[in-house]
């Protein structure tokens, strides 16, 4: 994928606010066949400073609601100020456990490289993110997966992330068989993005101290084990 919207962004704005891999280029490709029409209210769920918002509200006119956990409502107001966008924006401080939404107040929702902290059970889905979109609305994820599913952390790996965090990390058929529980969710697709190495390299590229922890984890992986996971589905 050339990734042709999200290169149209300053990459240093885009470093300074980065948190993980580059989340615009996981949301152009996740969104590439989605119907997003202008003045959707859109859930952002696990926004961290903002960009996959920024993007949603700039390159389809979508009303946002911006909502993280770690990151204050304010300093996120702010970074849609600067960017003339707080009238498309809503930044929200909220806990994705105890979300402050009405049902089906949203036409559509996507998570990105957030879902997996929050969402391994398969309740979540059912009981908490699905009641608050449209019948018929689209709900879109992606998370950081493994390209198969293993019962524990490789020996390389260990130095870098703890055995509880790399078991977030699951496959497609893993995140396929638990969404396929829910009575409220249909997935329409699910597969691995391309770009791996790209995706990472904007992250790895950056000044923040997490960054430059991940430089080894990523280049030890060498390509064997890790992925992203896309899903797209349908409320139902």
């Amino acid at each position: 994928m050339k990734f042709e919207k999200s290169r149209k962004y300053d990459m240093n704005f885009l470093k300074e606010n980065m948190m993980g891999p580059n989340c615009i280029k996981l949301l152009e490709d996740l969104t590439k066949d989605m119907q997003i029409e202008k003045g959707m209210r859109v859930l952002d769920l696990g926004c961290g400073k903002g960009l996959t918002s920024i993007f949603l509200a700039k390159e389809f006119g979508a009303t946002v609601y911006a909502t993280d956990l770690w990151i204050p409502a304010t300093e996120n107001y702010q970074r849609f100020k600067e960017m003339g966008l707080n009238d498309k924006i809503i930044p929200i401080h909220a806990n994705a456990l105890d979300l402050p939404y009405a049902d089906e107040f949203f036409d559509m929702a996507v998570s990105i490289d957030a879902y997996h902290y929050f969402a391994m059970g398969s309740d979540y889905m059912n009981d908490r993110l699905a009641p608050l979109v449209k019948t018929g609305g689209e709900i879109a994820i992606c998370v950081p997966g493994l390209i198969k599913d293993l019962d524990e952390t490789p020996e390389e790996l260990k130095p870098y992330i703890s055995d509880k965090d790399f078991m977030t990390f699951r496959s497609c058929g893993w995140w396929n068989t638990l969404l396929k529980q829910s009575k409220r969710f249909s997935i329409n697709a699910i597969w691995e993005p391309n770009g791996f190495d790209e995706i990472w390299n904007d992250w790895l590229a950056c000044d923040n101290e997490y960054a430059i922890r991940d430089r080894d984890f990523i280049k030890d992986n060498d390509g064997k084990y890790l992925n992203f996971v896309s899903i797209v589905g349908k409320k139902v």
